[in-house]
């Protein structure tokens, strides 16, 4: 059992950068002022842990982001009794201590969890909005300032990794996808800091591989693998260097596949 999932905590002051691509602000904002629960859901690597962030801060709202794996379980999220100084004491979980002290818990790629998380998550989304800890025996009722936030790639699930539609209905949901041409280009120099004429053919080039995905590629090029090639070329490297490690090689082990992809980024990038 993981008692150390990997949880990270929103420094304050600093509103993440984040281009709204339609009216994901304004409902995100009434979901949590109506205390409903929240689905977000989209491809790896379009900017759903970024809007959560960028929200967070918006709302001045504390925020606990648990990356979700396969070995993470229910006691992960809510807490355990572990030995200290030869004592036995309950430590509370990130979803816990979100619960007791209000904000925002998301938890970030959710059916890579354990099929018990959903069991204990279904109580915060439901008009009840408690948290039972059967070990401790303490129902805790969910602040006005408490939110969750779960999300999904539903392009990357199979059998064994679902999310069961009784679990989808208790949330209202955001379906995200990547940012039209422009936009994406605008924040790919943004954030990388290359002049938005070498960013074009970048964009373009991850256009034209996303349109390999369900083909050639179980996933398309992200938004962040993006961010991480132009960042290369802007540090120096050379763009056909640049592409091969941020925009290839993370996408596909078969040496053929890389081949063909490689045909493909000549084309488009001189």
């Amino acid at each position: 059992m993981n008692a150390n999932p990997q949880v990270k905590t929103a420094d304050a002051g600093q509103v993440p950068h984040y281009v709204p691509a339609g009216n994901e602000c304004e409902l995100f904002e009434t979901a949590w002022k109506r205390q409903l629960p929240l689905l977000l859901k989209g491809p790896t690597g379009c900017g759903k842990t970024r809007f959560v962030s960028h929200m967070a801060e918006r709302l001045e709202l504390p925020l606990s982001t648990v990356s979700c794996h396969d070995d993470l379980t229910a006691a992960d999220l809510t807490g355990r009794f572990l030995l200290k100084g030869g004592e036995t004491v309950w430590v509370d979980g990130p979803l816990t201590r979100s619960v007791r002290g209000g904000g925002i818990c998301y938890l970030d790629e959710i059916v890579e969890a354990r099929k018990d998380v959903a069991v204990v998550i279904h109580p915060l989304t439901d008009d009840r909005r408690i948290l039972p800890l059967e070990r401790t025996g303490e129902v805790l009722e969910a602040p006005s300032e408490f939110m969750l936030v779960v999300s999904y790639n539903p392009g990357y699930q199979n059998i064994l990794k679902t999310l069961k539609p009784s679990t989808k209905q208790r949330f209202i949901a955001i379906e995200f996808d990547f940012l039209p041409r422009e936009q994406e280009v605008a924040i790919v120099a943004a954030e990388s800091g290359l002049a938005e004429r070498h960013v074009v053919p970048l964009v373009t080039l991850a256009h034209r591989l996303r349109a390999l995905k369900g083909h050639d590629l179980e996933e398309g090029v992200s938004t962040r693998l993006l961010v991480y090639c132009a960042s290369l070329i802007e540090s120096g490297l050379k763009p056909r260097d640049a592409i091969r490690a941020a925009l290839i090689e993370p996408l596909t082990d078969d040496p053929d596949v890389r081949a063909a992809l490689f045909e493909v980024a000549n084309a488009v990038v001189a």
